[in-house]
């Protein structure tokens, strides 16, 4: 698809109220629901289109393995958390698809990422207003029109420059995504030609070629690299698997998912973290990864499972688990084979591994948004770090002389914190972006979303200014029998 223009949709020489860079899950959330508001409502009507240089959608297509499953419930769809009466929500997917009864009796409260991209592409397919096909080269304020310029490459099916194009834009919207994250020492290996070094991301792609390596290692401690560690494991014989699991954090530890600890993943908690103090934000982020690096206990106890299963009739099955290891350097040796040199931290110790085949689980980064907006530079203030401002809306804070604004979708961590790639606050980002864009509130939103409060409320004492008040008695701490 190339994008069908909506009825009523502006020509290309005139400017769009919205134009999306990327169509991602987030950015096709909010295409969908500015859709809801083309149609002249209260918010007066929006005109958007949003491109990317891909063909169609796709999402993570190199780990939809078998069985895998979304770590949020379906309700976390592009739109349902904003909107439950969408025509783009994941119920109205079944039902076109007449399987609604059939996820009813499957009583599936998360759904297999196979089908939620199925899902996507049912309502990339449908949506007017996106442009699959077409790049985006650069992105400009042109003063004397107080409108963003967005230049474009539209792409053939083979992915070259075919005709070059213009879309002018009162704001904008990026949501390029992340990409897979190397570690440094492997990065020769992964461009070397010959070698079986791949990241996960590109798993299914070569799945074949690496079950036929004789010993595969899998570097990475978290979902991903768990997947794929089990998938590697049951398409082994029993007694001849030849499997290393490595990762650096101290244990295959599993994901934070307490009811209470889920509470990060909301929009009080995402407030709460953007009002913090920069150095505080930094200095949480990282100490937060057990929320969203650990392994869904069930994939955890499948492991298990099929590790004991296996050792019944055969003994301990050829495979090692290790974690507290970092890889120093690696090599290519025997023209084919890597030789990676490891060290355990806790240990001190140093010893070599000799492998056919590297899945490298090492997750994904957050694409620079100065490779697309650098026309935008001079106009973008930065934090202490050189990154980004962002407001609460999730706007760039830019210059006053830009009229318009730019709004980013999962490449604001620094500043809203470990929800920023969570789907499910996919929907109601997005309509926090079209209340913002539109000044309307189009989509009202809860004022309290978790049942903890995170910081302490400010209160003066009565009659004592700057007193901190006394704190309120604790009911039924002692019963009185």
């Amino acid at each position: 698809m190339t994008g069908t223009s909506a009825p009523g949709a502006p020509q290309p020489h005139r400017p769009h109220d919205l134009v999306g860079i990327g169509i991602g899950p987030f950015n096709l959330s909010l295409a969908a629901l500015a859709h809801g508001l083309r149609a002249g409502d209260a918010a007066g009507g929006l005109t958007a289109a949003f491109y990317d240089q891909r063909p169609a959608f796709q999402w993570h297509a190199g780990l939809l393995i078998d069985g895998s499953t979304l770590q949020v419930p379906f309700l976390a769809d592009l739109v349902t958390l904003a909107d439950p009466a969408s025509p783009w929500s994941f119920l109205r997917y079944l039902k076109d698809r007449e399987r609604l009864f059939p996820f009813y009796f499957a009583e599936r409260f998360h759904i297999e990422r196979a089908e939620y991209d199925a899902y996507c592409r049912w309502v990339s397919d449908r949506l007017p207003g996106l442009h699959f096909g077409h790049q985006v080269d650069a992105v400009r304020w042109n003063p004397e029109r107080s409108l963003f310029e967005v230049d474009f490459t539209q792409l053939d099916p083979h992915g070259g420059a075919e005709s070059l194009g213009r879309a002018h834009a009162r704001h904008i919207a990026v949501g390029i995504g992340t990409e897979p994250h190397v570690p440094e020492p492997l990065q020769p290996l992964v461009d070397a030609p010959g070698v079986r070094v791949i990241h996960s991301a590109d798993y299914l792609e070569h799945r074949e070629h690496l079950l036929a390596a004789g010993h595969i290692t899998v570097i990475g401690s978290g979902q991903s690299g768990a997947e794929v560690f089990l998938d590697v494991l049951r398409a082994r014989p029993a007694g001849a698997e030849r499997v290393h699991w490595l990762a650096r954090t101290e244990a295959f530890a599993p994901m934070e998912y307490s009811k209470l600890g889920l509470e990060h993943f909301t929009p009080d908690y995402t407030r709460y973290f953007h009002a913090l103090p920069e150095t505080v934000r930094d200095d949480l982020v990282p100490r937060q990864w057990q929320l969203h690096k650990g392994i869904d206990t069930g994939t955890i106890a499948a492991i298990h499972d099929e590790l004991y299963r296996r050792a019944l009739h055969t003994g301990w099955p050829d495979a090692v688990l290790t974690p507290g290891v970092r890889v120093r350097t690696a090599g290519r040796v025997a023209t084919t084979k890597v030789e990676l040199h490891l060290e355990h931290v806790q240990q001190g110790s140093r010893s070599r591994l000799t492998t056919d085949a590297v899945v490298l689980a090492t997750g994904y980064r957050e694409r620079p948004l100065d490779r697309i907006l650098v026309g935008l530079d001079p106009y973008m203030r930065r934090d202490a770090s050189g990154r980004p401002r962002i407001d609460e809306h999730f706007r760039l804070v830019l210059d006053p002389a830009v009229g318009g604004s730019v709004y980013v979708q999962n490449a604001e961590r620094h500043t809203h914190g470990v929800g920023a790639p969570d789907l499910g606050l996919a929907a109601w980002r997005s309509a926090t972006i079209l209340n913002s864009l539109t000044g309307k509130e189009p989509y009202p939103l809860p004022r309290r979303t978790a049942f903890t409060s995170f910081g302490l409320e400010r209160r003066e004492a009565p009659g004592i200014p700057g007193q901190a008040p006394r704190p309120a008695p604790l009911q039924a701490r002692h019963r009185v029998r």
